[in-house]
C-alpha cells in the first residue's frame, strides 16, 4: 500500500471533528449482535464505531488502522465511555501485518479502501485470526453500476463477498454465506453512497 494512500486518508480525518458518525455499522450489529462477548479483531477500524460498540457489549476488541489519527479519536472516546481498558488499538497497515492465528472469536471488516500488494494474502491472514467456533464478517461496497458521485475507487481497493470466499478452505468454514444487502438508509443519506454492500460471513468448525 502506497504512503500516498495512507497519507490521504490522514488527511481525510483531520478535515473534521468527526468523518464518520460513530455509530456501529449495520451489517456488524446484524451479525454480531446476538454472538456471545469474546475476543474481537476490528481490521480497519477507523475512529472505531465498530469496536467501542462490541466493547460496551462485553467484548475485548482490538483495533487496527494505519491511520494515527483515527486511531487517536478512537482511543479517545474509548476513554470518555470508561472503555480503555477493554480496546487495544494497534497502529498497523493490513497490507504487511499478520493477526495472531486463531486469536478472535470474530474477526470484522468493513470497507477497506486500500489498495493490497497481495490481497488474497491479507484475507486469508484475517480468516486465519478467526478461533475455531469464531465468526469472520467482511463487508465491501459491490462492484458495478452506481458508483461515482465522489466515492470512486482504485480497482484494487474493490472486491466482493465471492473472492474473500475464495480464499477459505471449505474444510475448515462452514455456514459461509456471500451476499448482496441494501446498504443501510441512514448511511447512503448520509455519505451520499447508495451502493449495496457485498457481505461475506463465515463460521470457523470447532
Amino acid at each position: 500500500m502506497s504512503a500516498t494512500n495512507r497519507d490521504s486518508y490522514d488527511e481525510l480525518y483531520r478535515s473534521a471533528p468527526a468523518v464518520w458518525s460513530g455509530r456501529p455499522n449495520g451489517p456488524l450489529v446484524a451479525e454480531a449482535g446476538g454472538l456471545p462477548p469474546g475476543r474481537a479483531l476490528d481490521a480497519g477500524s477507523g475512529e472505531g464505531g465498530d469496536a467501542l460498540w462490541l466493547a460496551e457489549r462485553g467484548w475485548r476488541v482490538t483495533a487496527v488502522d494505519f491511520s494515527p489519527v483515527a486511531l487517536e479519536r478512537g482511543a479517545a472516546a474509548a476513554a470518555a465511555r470508561g472503555l480503555a481498558d477493554r480496546i487495544e488499538w494497534r497502529h498497523a497497515d493490513l497490507d504487511g501485518w499478520t493477526p495472531p492465528e486463531r486469536a478472535f472469536d470474530l474477526v470484522t471488516a468493513h470497507y477497506l479502501h486500500a489498495t493490497w500488494t497481495d490481497r488474497d494474502r491479507m484475507f486469508r491472514g484475517l480468516a486465519a485470526a478467526v478461533a475455531p467456533g469464531g465468526t469472520l464478517l467482511v463487508v465491501g461496497h459491490r462492484h458495478g453500476e452506481g458508483w461515482g458521485h465522489g466515492h470512486a475507487h482504485e480497482p484494487g481497493a474493490l472486491y466482493t463477498a465471492e473472492e474473500v470466499a475464495a480464499v477459505l478452505d471449505p474444510a475448515e468454514w462452514t455456514d459461509v454465506v456471500t451476499e448482496t444487502r441494501d446498504r443501510d438508509p441512514d448511511a447512503a443519506h448520509r455519505t451520499g453512497n447508495p451502493v449495496p454492500d457485498t457481505v461475506l460471513v463465515a463460521r470457523r468448525g470447532s
